[in-house]
């Protein structure tokens, strides 16, 4: 699960929040197709893109007024918790949170997995055709 919360522009408290439990991308912007719309003149119709790949998520930009991290125009970036985020240079700023929650289920699947590898096709095809030529009620 992540949240991402609007910040106040001069106090950083929350203005605005969202929450996404099952979304993989989570795109922001001025365009009412974003799953976060934000009105502002410097923040583009699809700004940035929120990215759940390979057990993370990567903050990537696609505004051409740019996304600031600490300060830095990044074009990509891995999200961590608490990180804030400003859309161009004087926009606004959302800080991501991210569930330990899911961080934590979402690691113990990853270990399943790499001890527990699914079969093959060719292992699942060859256990199939066992069960068949083995069954005593086949003529």
């Amino acid at each position: 699960m992540i949240t991402l919360t609007l910040l106040h522009p001069t106090k950083t408290t929350p203005i605005q929040s969202w929450t996404f439990e099952t979304t993989a991308t989570i795109r922001i912007g001025r365009s009412t197709d974003n799953e976060v719309v934000l009105y502002s003149a410097v923040v583009s119709r699809h700004h940035l893109e929120i990215r759940y790949e390979q057990n993370h998520w990567q903050v990537v930009n696609l505004g051409t007024n740019g996304t600031y991290i600490d300060g830095k125009l990044i074009s990509q970036k891995q999200a961590i918790d608490g990180m804030i985020i400003r859309l161009a240079s004087s926009g606004p700023t959302i800080q991501i949170h991210l569930s330990p929650e899911t961080s934590s289920v979402q690691r113990q699947l990853a270990k399943i997995n790499q001890s527990h590898p699914s079969p093959s096709a060719k292992q699942r095809k060859s256990s199939v055709e066992d069960t068949i030529t083995n069954d005593p009620n086949n003529d």
